[in-house]
């Protein structure tokens, strides 16, 4: 759902911004850096406590973290840090959604 909302939120935007792809791939990776996928959360909660609660504002924190314990059998889930990233997710789908309805008409004309 995330990936959907930020996808229609991107596309639409590019239609009018070109350039906007290359800072797209650029954020791509630096989201990636932002989300535990290769390092874990203990790793970053022995280092400090306020990197930790900035890593769980990422909203794709607790879905990798989910992933992680279903593959590997290890780490924590929080259902409140589980269920605001589904809100974020949501939000940002319907967000996505509004901007390409609003953007859409004028498709052709950008393009």
């Amino acid at each position: 759902v995330m990936g959907l909302g930020v996808g229609i939120i991107v596309s639409s935007l590019t239609t009018k911004y070109r350039d906007l792809a290359i800072v797209v791939s650029f954020g791509v990776q630096l989201w990636m850096y932002a989300t535990p996928v290769v390092y874990s959360m203990s790793e970053i909660a022995a280092g400090s406590p306020r990197l930790l609660v900035l890593m769980r504002l990422n909203p794709m924190t607790e879905p990798v973290q989910v992933f992680r314990y279903a593959l590997l059998g290890c780490g924590e889930i929080s259902p409140a840090w589980l269920l605001y990233s589904a809100v974020v997710a949501l939000v940002t789908l319907a967000a996505g959604v509004v901007l390409f309805s609003r953007v859409e008409k004028t498709f052709m004309d950008t393009v």
